[in-house]
């Protein structure tokens, strides 16, 4: 895609949010998007389960459009604009890749362990994670930095089951299985099983 392609399409979006432009688009907040971000993102990922390039690229699109949904809304706000979310996100992968764009270690576990501490770094916000996602984090984490589950003492019986579903996690993890995916598909075979 060219410049102009995507300039043409961040035009297209903020006709859409203009006065004359479509009355949903217009009432559209950050917040009232929140279920349309989550459901193309899930969209996509059911794209590449279905190995159909076709419907990614229409599905990725879709990802786009809340991208620039969110950014127009911003520049509505005087907050931020597109070429600020591209901006910073350049600077995040010239930074996060030392050992592509500077002298760093190209050693595989020496740019996981750099990863960790370069995003330690940035981290300034927490956010609330949904519990499976957070521990999946976490897990990766773990690994990047040679840390085990079994390395962190538990005080409660709760912490302890915890620390079983964790291993679980961890085990999906390593075998490049994304755990809540892998929850999802479950549920939705055994829901298909399960007498309602």
């Amino acid at each position: 895609m060219s410049r102009s392609a995507f300039e043409q399409v961040a035009k297209l979006v903020e006709r859409l949010r203009a006065e004359d432009g479509c009355p949903w688009d217009r009432a559209q907040t950050h917040r009232s998007l929140r279920p349309y971000l989550i459901e193309e993102a899930y969209e996509a990922i059911a794209a590449i389960d279905a190995n159909d390039p076709a419907a990614l690229a229409d599905e990725l699109g879709d990802v786009l459009l809340q991208v620039l949904l969110h950014s127009q809304i911003a520049a509505e706000e005087h907050e931020f604009c597109i070429e600020d979310v591209i901006d910073l996100l350049s600077k995040k992968l010239l930074r996060r890749h030392p050992h592509v764009f500077a002298a760093a270690s190209k050693d595989t576990d020496a740019i996981r362990h750099n990863w960790e501490l370069i995003k330690q770094e940035e981290r300034q916000t927490h956010y609330v994670l949904p519990s499976l996602l957070a521990a999946r984090k976490l897990i990766d984490r773990m690994i990047n930095l040679g840390i085990s589950i079994d390395d962190i003492s538990s005080a409660s019986l709760e912490e302890k089951e915890g620390k079983r579903i964790l291993r679980a996690i961890a085990a999906s993890w390593k075998k490049g299985i994304d755990p809540e995916l892998a929850l999802e598909k479950s549920i939705a075979a055994l829901s298909q099983a399960c007498p309602r």
